[in-house]
């Protein structure tokens, strides 16, 4: 089970570090893992890769509480670009509540949520989930 290209927009680096181990360690990527630290820098670079005809990430691991443009501001924004194949967005926060789950059903893009700190079987379900056609 393996994907080429993963996203992590995350502004903790002992989490972005854990998570990019979990990801070469397990083999789960055969590529590229990307990694911004807020929702902008993210946006502003993912935005030029489909400017200039660049895959996006299969996956996109995104935090919700990040400085500049947090997860909510990302998604809003992203999910207005047009895609040809549409990456598969699961939330990865240390907290949420039943209310930011309600939210995050109502974007397209968004899979699930995830509890921080990621664990290997996290994310084999997380790639079992992304190779399920939408």
């Amino acid at each position: 089970m393996k994907v080429d290209t993963v996203c992590i927009i995350d502004d903790d680096p002992i989490c972005v570090y854990g998570t990019k181990i979990l990801l070469n360690h397990n083999n789960f990527v055969s590529a590229n893992i990307m990694v911004f630290e807020d929702g902008c820098e993210a946006l502003t670079n993912l935005t030029s890769y489909l400017k200039n005809g660049q895959p996006l990430p299969d996956i996109i691991l995104l935090d919700l509480n990040m400085p500049v443009m947090n997860g909510w501001e990302f998604l809003d924004k992203f999910q207005e670009l047009t895609f040809k194949k549409k990456p598969k967005v699961f939330i990865v926060s240390s907290h949420f509540d039943q209310a930011e789950i309600d939210k995050g059903k109502s974007y397209e893009l968004v899979r699930d949520f995830i509890s921080k700190p990621l664990i290997a079987k996290n994310l084999t379900d997380i790639i079992a989930m992304s190779k399920v056609k939408v």
